[in-house]
């Protein structure tokens, strides 16, 4: 059975295992084990790099190559994508697309990491700027505050609510899988954690690459309660996954990783992806990488994948001429729609589909 019919297949029969805990033995291409707690924990290759495909894609500027997925980066593993609502916040930097994957049977969250400065003075910002804010309802748990209001407070949150459950009311209750790259992880991981509190813990998957931590140890307890499903890919030397810092000495008192973490690493030339503990810290893995050899590089590409924005122009200014271009399109090419794609812009909406409220 070829690869992607067999993704299909083992995501319909067992999506909640998604991507990191199952101890069954299949076909398809996959990452190393190892034995944990008398179970077999295997990494879906093969799945993760559908994955990291939609992380990368949601970095395109291009809204309609994206509306259309047509873009360079939407032929591969994710041909055939149904894009359902896109979401771009120009005063905020923000963009996000919600979509349907029939091979998969679940509804897609990509969410894009920063884009209007360098990476290296995003770096610098999150070793400084770390503000810790109460997370509602959870005794004990601090988040990091841009990273939870640039998802809670913003388009991004009733956005993406409402083009989900827009979504599983057409197909179903099918199974939702939100992804995204450096912040575009952090977010993605609140958007995961306020999904999984309203529809249910079972139903939502999350994967993010190059994530920063948002949290610390009682958010992180609590993150796994609700959202067991998850998985942090992190790559070689990457610095973003090491930031906010964490000080072993402190465990209680500073920012702390939730579980699971997938290294992706070189081991005698090979790529080797290690499955970590369950700490969310674990010190043989990402951890391991002595702080003078941290890259900011290495956050640029994951499992092969580009992944960053293919304009590092300021981007309020590439936003707001790419909304212009997708709306000249859309006046040009009037076209009836089965299922209408929703264009969520800022604070006002231009939509294809005249029921699309919620």
């Amino acid at each position: 059975m070829g690869s992607r019919r067999w993704v299909a297949a083992a995501a319909a029969a067992a999506m909640v295992a998604f991507l990191l805990l199952s101890a069954a033995s299949h076909g398809g291409r996959r990452g190393p084990s190892f034995n944990s707690n008398n179970r077999t924990f295997v990494f879906n290759y093969t799945l993760a790099k559908t994955i990291v495909e939609y992380a990368s894609a949601v970095y395109m500027t291009d809204l309609t190559a994206l509306y259309t997925w047509t873009c360079s980066r939407c032929n591969d593993l994710t041909k055939g994508f149904e894009i359902r609502c896109i979401i771009v916040d120009i005063q905020n930097c923000l963009q996000a697309f919600i979509g349907v994957d029939h091979n998969l049977n679940a509804v897609i969250v990509a969410i894009r990491g920063t884009q209007e400065n360098s990476v290296q003075n995003w770096i610098k910002d999150l070793v400084w700027k770390q503000v810790d804010l109460n997370y509602p309802n959870m005794p004990d748990a601090k988040v990091h505050t841009g990273f939870y209001s640039a998802y809670n407070n913003t388009l991004l949150r009733p956005a993406i609510t409402n083009a989900v459950r827009k979504a599983r009311r057409l197909y179903g209750d099918i199974s939702i899988i939100v992804t995204g790259h450096s912040m575009g992880g952090a977010m993605a991981s609140f958007c995961a954690l306020d999904l999984a509190i309203s529809l249910g813990s079972d139903t939502v998957h999350l994967m993010t690459f190059g994530q920063p931590r948002i949290g610390n140890a009682a958010f992180a307890s609590y993150f796994e309660q609700y959202v067991p499903s998850a998985i942090r890919v992190t790559h070689e030397h990457d610095i973003v996954p090491h930031l906010p810092p964490y000080f072993f000495f402190l465990p209680r008192l500073t920012y702390h990783h939730f579980p699971r973490e997938v290294w992706e690493h070189d081991v005698d030339g090979n790529t080797t992806f290690r499955v970590c503990d369950g700490s969310g810290e674990d010190p043989d893995c990402c951890r391991s990488v002595f702080a003078l050899f941290l890259s900011a590089s290495d956050h640029l590409t994951y499992m092969g994948v580009e992944i960053a924005a293919d304009d590092w122009s300021t981007c309020r200014i590439v936003m707001a001429q790419s909304v212009e271009r997708l709306q000249l399109y859309l006046k040009s090419n009037v076209i009836t729609w089965k299922n209408p794609v929703d264009i969520i812009i800022a604070d006002h909406s231009v939509q294809t589909d005249p029921s699309s409220s919620s």
